[in-house]
């Protein structure tokens, strides 16, 4: 039973660790690892749990979960409007759009084809009088997974 094994450790003392719990695994031995690090969580288990409140709200491989996303790819991005809030219901209808979330810091787009998006993104700020701020993109991960499950926002327990 691993609770929190590389809170407070450095870089390399991370990786050997890890490197510890992979050859135990690889054993045949059996971890029960709770940890707040998607990326740890990723990298050594095979079946995850992802709690909220105390209550199971999601189980699954790695892999399972990151798919339940319907999306390869997350866009965020941010911008300069002058005030006026973008319509919501054009990105939800850009190509390849499976998912929106809107918070204070700007726009999150779970999408399955970053290809066609991307351009038709840009096109809706110009159509939409907005210029951007920010704009990033990544593969989609456990991290997503769990903030698309529980939100952005820390909550009281």
């Amino acid at each position: 039973f691993l609770d929190e094994p590389t809170t407070g450790l450095d870089p390399q003392a991370r990786l050997q660790l890890w490197d510890v719990v992979e050859k135990f695994k690889a054993g045949g031995g059996t971890i029960l690892l709770t940890t707040h690090y998607m990326d740890e969580a990723a990298r050594l288990c095979d079946r995850i749990a992802i709690m909220d409140h105390g209550q199971v709200i999601a189980l699954g491989t790695p892999s399972e979960l990151i798919a339940s996303l319907g999306a390869d790819q997350i866009i965020e991005f941010s911008v300069i409007n002058n005030g006026a809030p973008m319509h919501e219901s054009a990105l939800r209808q850009l190509p390849g759009v499976t998912n929106l979330q809107v918070n204070e810091s700007g726009y999150r787009l779970s999408v399955s084809q970053i290809s066609a998006t991307l351009p038709a993104l840009l096109a809706e700020l110009e159509t939409q009088a907005v210029k951007l701020d920010q704009l990033t993109t990544h593969q989609a991960t456990l991290e997503d997974v769990f903030v698309s499950l529980t939100g952005r926002m820390l909550r009281d327990a």
